[in-house]
């Protein structure tokens, strides 16, 4: 290639080489959504990338090592509406950094080093609705004015591990700002907070990241400031961090003057007490939804028992989440706290025991929860407790994630609840015992997935059933009976199991919707959901299918159809079967059009014998038919007579000898002159002199091995090769299937590799490896016991005379005609 010369083009060219190396370097971002958002996270970048796309509407910074934001980084970004600069090491933002982008509604910078609120930077954004400036060094909460211009602002979280003390005045710049949401985090042990500080919000709901172990005090002055506030919603995060409350004071109280109707606590020490005085304050206030989530709940050494047993708030919903200690559910010994819940949800607190004395406590209880626990079956179902009656509200009841092995268990312990509706005991090891079991006669809805389901199972599920999950847990086999003992099933879930057909009787009048996919079953045909008449969606991909004509068939009939409705199609469906199309997704199959069209394909096969029979008839004219009719009449009547193998047989020669060409001089001066001059003679037939001149020589043949009570196979190489020996051998088989193989004698005159007869010769390579037969020796010495084993082999009965003289008429006869 000519190198470029040193002048003003080529220069020009190296800039824009180098300015095109260069935008390649800054642009290690991924770009999505056509190039409106920007995805930098985790780069380890130092500054905002340049040669971003001007259109950009979304931007990734976050877990990079960025220490500013100047004017110029985001200058080029007029659209920009969400940025996330989280994760950062971020120690300052330039006045005029967002100066380009007041369309910006979302900004994040949580978790950087801002040693100061950036109020001046923040000016332009009027048009921002979640800001999140939260876990970032700086030592006052105090807010600039700048924020009461922010008149859009909805969410809003602030704060860092710096800030010890809350002024009075450090959020009065919210005071005409409608919030959603205020997030709120101090130091790890708040050390004053003013009253009156949180006096200036106006939020629906308030996070509180504050620990207050050593200001416990501060709590009932901050619930002060929230009376008459919209405030739905309020959150505690390690509200006591380090220590349990041992105070003797209610830190708890003013909260029955607030308006929000559901409180969290998460994380932080809880004890008996601190607890008592929680739920005390919540059974006076608005409050409907409690939960105690990861929090370290421990006994308090001296119990403060006033109150107890009054303690028993109206919740609609109350969660204990993820607690180590399983002691919570009863802290003062008793769960009469329990009584006024309705939805009860009780998840990983590692309890494995329920005490009879519960469930009487759980008379409001309509869901219940217990889900991811360590319960067993004897620990639920505790045969000396009484369960009837004691869940008379309960329609929704969850066991999910546990250790229950027993249907009959649970179908026991809950047969006598009036309205129980829904039961998921998915995630156990249910199934897999020989059990019988009497449910009660409202349930509509289980949920048996991942356990370890067989046929017998079947016969342990409640009839009155609407839903039913079986999915993933290892079934191979349906049990018909249970679905037509079942009217009211409506929707059956057997994904991910080990099916490996669909009965074709499967019958199951009031089912709607099937999932049978994951499964090991490969021929769906027409007639697969011909009893389920209102089946009306069925996913069944991601099975080893078959692709034939039945599995097309059935295809073709549900689009045409239109029903069921096919959820997972076509993404899933492909063959396994044949090889050939293996992997191949079943919707590209297409057989031949007659291949699948049974009508058509009857038509063309009847068109194509009737075509078939007259070629064959034409053919059998030209090749004289007749003859073959005669051939296999002769042959039908020796097979008949054959069946007759007890009656005496009249013959005329004692044998018939099969020889080839190449050894009729043999035959003649060694077998003919040794057989027929001994005393007494024996009359032999050979075709050179005894068969009938003139007739077909398959009939001479087969009437003289049918007339001689012996047949000799004069057997060698040249008898191999013969056609005409091959036929005589197939007759005298034919003749043998009745009468016994000791009328046929093989002489073999030279050696015969057994292994190396043509297929045509299969019955005398049969005979040749089950009989004995006589091999004719070349040593002169040892011919004449030769002879005598032949003729004592060939020697028979001696036929009457009037029998020789009526055969030796009939052969006359013939010769003449």
């Amino acid at each position: 290639m000519r190198p470029w010369p040193a002048s003003g083009t080529g220069g020009l060219r190296c800039a824009v080489l180098l300015a095109l190396a260069g935008t390649a370097v800054l642009l290690p971002c991924r770009l999505a959504d056509r190039n409106q958002t920007g995805l930098c996270k985790g780069l380890s970048l130092v500054r905002v990338p340049r040669g971003l796309p001007d259109g950009l509407q979304s931007l990734d910074l976050s877990y990079n090592k960025l220490r500013e934001i100047t004017a110029a980084d985001l200058a080029g970004l007029p659209q920009l509406r969400s940025l996330d600069l989280g994760y950062n090491n971020i120690s300052r933002i330039a006045p005029d950094a967002f100066l380009s982008n007041v369309l910006l509604e979302r900004l994040r910078l949580f978790n950087n080093s801002l040693a100061f609120i950036p109020a001046l930077a923040l000016r332009p954004l009027a048009n921002l609705h979640w800001l999140d400036m939260s876990n970032n060094p700086y030592g006052s909460a105090a807010l600039d004015g700048v924020f009461g211009e922010l008149r859009h602002l909805r969410v809003l979280s602030m704060g860092g591990p710096l800030l010890r003390d809350v002024a009075r005045g450090d959020l009065a710049a919210l005071k005409d700002t409608a919030l959603q949401k205020f997030a709120f985090k101090s130091a790890s042990s708040l050390r004053s907070y003013e009253a009156g500080a949180f006096s200036w919000l106006n939020t629906t709901e308030l996070w509180c990241d504050m620990a207050l172990d050593g200001s416990a005090a501060a709590l009932p002055v901050l619930l002060r400031d929230l009376r008459g506030k919209p405030l739905e919603y309020l959150r505690f995060r390690n509200l006591f961090e380090f220590t349990y409350y041992q105070g003797a004071q209610d830190p708890f109280s003013g909260l029955a003057e607030l308006e929000a109707t559901k409180l969290v606590f998460y994380r932080g020490k809880f004890n008996e007490n601190l607890l008592r005085l929680a739920l005390l304050n919540v059974q006076r206030s608005r409050v409907r939804q409690l939960e105690l989530v990861a929090i370290d709940f421990a006994r308090s050494p001296q119990w403060n028992s006033s109150g107890v047993g009054s303690v028993a708030p109206r919740l609609d919903r109350l969660l204990l989440q993820d607690i180590s200690n399983p002691d919570v559910l009863r802290y003062d010994w008793t769960f009469t706290w329990l009584r006024g819940v309705a939805a009860l949800l009780i998840l990983n607190v590692n309890f494995n025991y329920v005490p009879c004395d519960a469930w009487g406590e759980m008379r409001s209880v309509e869901l219940l929860d217990i889900s991811r626990n360590r319960l067993e079956d004897a620990y639920i179902y505790n045969q000396r407790c009484h369960y009837g009656g004691v869940m008379p509200k309960l329609r929704d009841l969850v066991l999910a994630n546990n250790r229950l092995q027993s249907l009959a268990g649970v179908a026991s312990l809950t047969r006598t609840w009036p309205r129980l509706a829904r039961l998921d005991l998915s995630h156990n090891a249910l199934g897999g015992l020989q059990e019988t079991c009497q449910w009660g006669p409202t349930l509509r809805w289980l949920a048996l997935h991942h356990n370890r389901v067989t046929a017998a199972t079947f016969g342990c599920l409640p009839t009155t059933l609407e839903y039913l999950d079986l999915s993933h847990s290892q079934l191979d086999r349906l049990d018909m009976a249970y679905f037509a003992r079942s009217p009211r099933l409506r929707e059956l879930l057997l994904s991910g199991n080990k099916i490996k057909f669909i009965p074709s009787e499967w019958s199951c009048s009031s089912l709607e919707a099937l999932a049978i996919d994951g499964n090991s079953f490969g021929v769906i045909t027409r007639g697969s959901f011909l009893n389920m008449p209102r089946l009306a969606n069925l996913t069944a991909g991601n099975n080893p299918y078959h692709c034939t004509c039945d599995l097309y068939g059935f295809l073709r009939d549900t689009q045409r159809r239109g029903r069921p409705r096919l959820g997972d199609w076509p993404q899933n469906w492909t063959c396994y079967h044949p090889e050939a199309l293996l992997d191949t997704p079943v919707a590209s199959y297409s057989p031949w059009p007659l291949e699948c069209d049974v009508p058509a394909l009857v038509a063309v096969a009847v068109a194509s014998t009737a075509v078939a029979v007259a070629a064959l008839a034409a053919l059998c004219w030209k090749l004289e038919a007749c003859w073959y009719v005669r051939a296999t009449y002769r042959l039908l009547r020796s097979k008949y007579r054959s069946g007759h193998a007890g009656t005496e047989r009249r013959c005329l020669y004692h044998a018939f000898i099969s020889y080839s060409r190449a050894d009729a001089e043999w035959v003649r001066r060694e077998l003919l002159r040794r057989l027929e001059s001994a005393e007494p003679p024996y009359r032999l037939c050979i075709h050179e002199r005894d068969f009938v001149p003139g007739r077909w020589i398959i009939d001479n043949i087969v009437e003289n091995i049918e007339n001689s009570a012996k047949v000799i196979f004069v057997l060698s190489r040249s008898f191999v090769d013969s056609e005409w020996c091959n036929y005589e051998l197939y007759f005298a088989h034919q003749r043998a299937v009745g009468l016994g193989y000791q009328d046929v004698i093989l002489v073999v005159k030279e050696p015969i590799d057994v292994r190396g007869l043509p297929r045509r010769f299969a019955r005398l390579r049969k005979m040749l490896g089950s009989r004995t037969y006589l091999e004719w020796p070349r040593e002169p010495g040892r011919q004449p016991f030769f002879w005598m084993q032949l003729r004592t082999n060939c020697d028979v009965s001696k036929m009457k005379e009037e029998e020789k003289k009526n055969i030796f008429k009939k052969k006359k006869k013939e010769e003449k005609k």
